[in-house]
C-alpha cells in the first residue's frame, strides 16, 4: 500500500463545500471562499506550529522578559492597593481621638494631638494619600478657621476634595470666608461662586450668591454684587435669601 501524504486533495479528504445562492435563478459562481486551510491540510498546520516553536525558541528571553514584567505589574498593582487600604485603615485609627477633640471644640488638641494621639495636622500629613488623611484637612480647616488662623484654613481646605458636591461646595465657601478675613474680597467672592456653581441647587446656592455678593460690595464692585443679587431675585426667587438679595440690591444703587 502506497503512503501519500494526507492533503485536502486527497482523495477521501473532505472537500470544501460550496455554497448555495438565495436566489434559484442567479448564475452559479465560479468563485467561492474554502475552508480554513490549516484546517484542511494537516501538512500546513505541521509546518505552521514548528515556526511558531521556532519563533518561540529564537525569542525566549524576550517573551519571557515580557512575562516578567506583565506578572511584576499585576503584583505590584494589587501591593499597592493592599497597601493603600492600610493606609487608610491606620489614618482612621490615628484621628479617631483627634475626632473626639475637635467635636468636642477642644480644637488645639484636635489639630494638633494630646502629646499620645496625632492630631488632624499630622494626619494629614503622614497620610495624605488616603481618604482620612483628605478628610482631617477639611476637619482642621474648620478648626483653624474657629481658631482665626485663617491662612491655616485655607491651605488645609485647599487640600480638600470631595466628590460629594455638596460638601466639596461647603469647602469652597470655607475657604472664601477665610479670604474674606485676610482682606482678599475678590478672591473670596470667586470662591463664593465656585461653591455656588459645583452642581447648583436650591438649597445652598443662593446663599453662596448672597455671600459672593457682599464680598463684592467690600470690594468696591458695586455692578458685580447687584448682578449676584439678580441671580438671586431670578433663579431663586422663593428662597430665604431673595429678600435680602432685593434690600442689598437697591442699597447698591444698581
Amino acid at each position: 500500500m502506497s503512503k501519500i501524504p494526507y492533503t485536502g486533495k486527497t482523495p477521501g479528504a473532505r472537500q470544501p463545500i460550496r455554497p448555495v445562492s438565495s436566489d434559484p435563478l442567479a448564475p452559479a459562481e465560479e468563485s467561492y471562499v474554502t475552508q480554513n486551510p490549516l484546517l484542511e491540510d494537516p501538512d500546513a498546520l505541521a509546518a505552521r506550529l514548528a515556526e511558531s516553536e521556532d519563533f518561540v525558541r529564537r525569542n525566549r528571553n524576550l517573551l519571557l522578559g515580557i512575562l516578567v514584567v506583565v506578572v511584576a505589574a499585576i503584583a505590584g498593582a494589587f501591593g499597592y492597593n493592599y497597601w493603600r487600604t492600610e493606609q487608610n485603615t491606620q489614618a482612621q485609627n490615628a484621628m479617631f481621638k483627634a475626632v473626639d477633640y475637635w467635636e468636642a471644640d477642644s480644637l488645639g488638641k484636635a489639630t494638633k494631638g494630646d502629646g499620645k494621639h496625632p492630631g488632624l495636622d499630622k494626619v494629614a500629613t503622614e497620610y495624605s494619600g488616603t481618604k482620612a488623611g483628605n478628610l482631617a484637612n477639611f476637619y482642621a480647616g474648620v478648626a483653624a478657621l474657629k481658631q482665626g488662623k485663617f491662612q491655616d484654613a485655607y491651605n488645609y481646605l485647599d487640600k480638600f476634595s470631595s466628590d460629594d458636591y455638596l460638601v466639596q461646595s461647603r469647602a469652597y465657601a470655607l475657604m472664601g470666608d477665610a479670604k474674606l478675613e485676610l482682606n482678599q474680597p475678590k478672591d473670596a467672592a470667586e470662591l463664593y461662586a465656585k461653591a455656588a456653581d459645583h452642581n447648583p441647587n436650591e438649597q445652598f446656592s443662593p446663599g453662596y450668591v448672597l455671600k459672593q455678593g457682599i464680598a463684592l460690595e467690600t470690594a468696591k464692585d458695586n455692578a458685580g454684587a447687584a448682578k449676584a443679587y439678580d441671580r438671586i431675585i431670578n433663579d431663586y426667587a422663593t428662597s430665604p435669601e431673595a429678600a435680602e438679595a432685593r434690600q442689598r440690591k437697591a442699597a447698591v444703587g444698581q
